[in-house]
């Protein structure tokens, strides 16, 4: 299996050094998700329970019921979350130079998206794998995530390839193909921990970004 980054649990002061109700409960929740990701990791979706990630996160059972009405919705925030950061993630690589090659562009790219799932292998494994086995519900809102990211490719190359000299994608569904590809590259890495380092599968993902791209070129 892959390696893990190594969690710290996250704690508050208690007695009369106790912070305000909303802090206390956003601590909670992200312990939560500290001990859900983990869960979900270990023993699958179908076989976690609410009574598993409570003990995992060191709460009782109705801490748990106050913040998830049951495991569904608890991977759902989870996936949410988890969605979040890794768009914020991409934002900034995308923002946070200016580049002098599309080609950069892609590289910083992808890097910071293998990045942000393998500094947290059961929060991406969440998003990517676990997420499937969760119900109906869950499936729909996993690919309008995938859906959404692929139009943000596509839009982000409508816009910026022209300026840089590049070539852009035939259709939306090339996007669709790339993120397909990628979600598919980075699931197996999380299942089998093949390859063992996720930065292999960088210059594989950037290839088949470019090489799209080199196919949707007029000629």
């Amino acid at each position: 299996m892959p390696r893990m980054a190594g969690r710290q649990t996250i704690s508050v002061p208690r007695g009369r050094h106790a912070p305000p109700l909303d802090v206390r409960l956003g601590v909670q929740r992200r312990r939560l998700f500290q001990a859900a990701s983990a869960v979900f990791a270990r023993v699958g979706y179908a076989e976690a329970s609410a009574e598993a990630i409570s003990r995992e996160a060191g709460m009782s059972k109705a801490t748990f019921y106050e913040h998830f009405a049951n495991k569904e919705e608890c991977i759902l925030a989870l996936f949410e979350a988890a969605a979040e950061q890794l768009v914020r993630a991409m934002a900034r690589a995308a923002n946070g130079r200016e580049h002098r090659s599309y080609e950069e562009r892609v590289t910083d790219g992808v890097r910071a998206l293998v990045g942000a799932l393998s500094a947290d292998p059961r929060a991406a494994r969440t998003l990517l794998v676990e997420i499937m086995g969760a119900g109906p519900r869950a499936v729909a809102r996993r690919d309008e995530v995938l859906e959404a990211f692929a139009d943000g490719l596509y839009r982000d190359n409508a816009r910026v390839a022209p300026k840089l000299d590049a070539p852009t994608f035939a259709s939306p569904d090339d996007a669709v193909a790339v993120v397909g590809a990628t979600i598919e590259l980075v699931s197996r890495h999380l299942r089998t921990g093949r390859p063992a380092e996720p930065a292999a599968l960088e210059p594989v993902i950037t290839r088949i970004v470019l090489g799209t791209l080199e196919r949707a070129r007029p000629r």
